[in-house]
Formats: C-alpha cells, sequence, structure tokens
C-alpha cells in the first residue's frame, strides 16, 4: 500500500503547512498522461523517504486555492515544503533518478 495521502484544500494547511517534517506535494490531473508516469516514482518517493518526509497529492481541478497559493501553472507539479515554506519546486514530468536528487538536496 502506497504512503501517498491524497488532501484536499480544506486539508492543506494541516497537513503541508504546519507539517512536523518536510513535505512533497504532487499536483496532478485525471486526464494527465505525463501524471501517470511521475505517480510511479511519487509512490517510491513515499515508500523509501517516509522516515523523513511526507508525500501528499492534490487532484489540481478540484483544489483551486492549493493550486493558486503553490503557484501551479502546469501538471505534474511538485513541491517541497519545510517549515511552512517552498524549498524546491518542479513542473513537468520528472524521472525517478531527477525526483530522488532533488530529494537528496533537501533531507
Amino acid at each position: 500500500m502506497s504512503k501517498v495521502i491524497e488532501i484536499e484544500d480544506k486539508e492543506f494547511e494541516r497537513e503541508v503547512l504546519t507539517a512536523d517534517k518536510t513535505v512533497l506535494v504532487y499536483f496532478w490531473a485525471d486526464w494527465c498522461g505525463p501524471c501517470r508516469l511521475v505517480a510511479p516514482s511519487i509512490n517510491w518517493a513515499a515508500d523509501n523517504y517516509s522516515d523523513r518526509l511526507k508525500v501528499v497529492k492534490l487532484e489540481m481541478d478540484t483544489n483551486p486555492e492549493s493550486v493558486a497559493k503553490c503557484k501551479v501553472e502546469g501538471v505534474p507539479a511538485l513541491r517541497l515544503f519545510k517549515d511552512d515554506s517552498v524549498i524546491s519546486s518542479h513542473e513537468g514530468a520528472i524521472g525517478k533518478q531527477q525526483l530522488q536528487t532533488m530529494l537528496e538536496k533537501h533531507l
């Protein structure tokens, strides 16, 4: 079972901004082909970094507040939060190796 937590706008502050560890936010959409390619890497990150990273996903079309707050312009999109601030971001498809490099740099 994946350790990725699916959240909505109303949970964003509690699950992301006030979290007690670094949080990777994955923005996706049902209609997005590249999102389906990225999803296994997101699950891999949640499984392999669960001791120091929380991974959440938000469906872009149904969570406009979080999309605006994080300045998401396209999906898939990643935002890495630490202590209420974005410390890294990525828009577009990302491979597992590139994701691992991004996370290792900040964890």
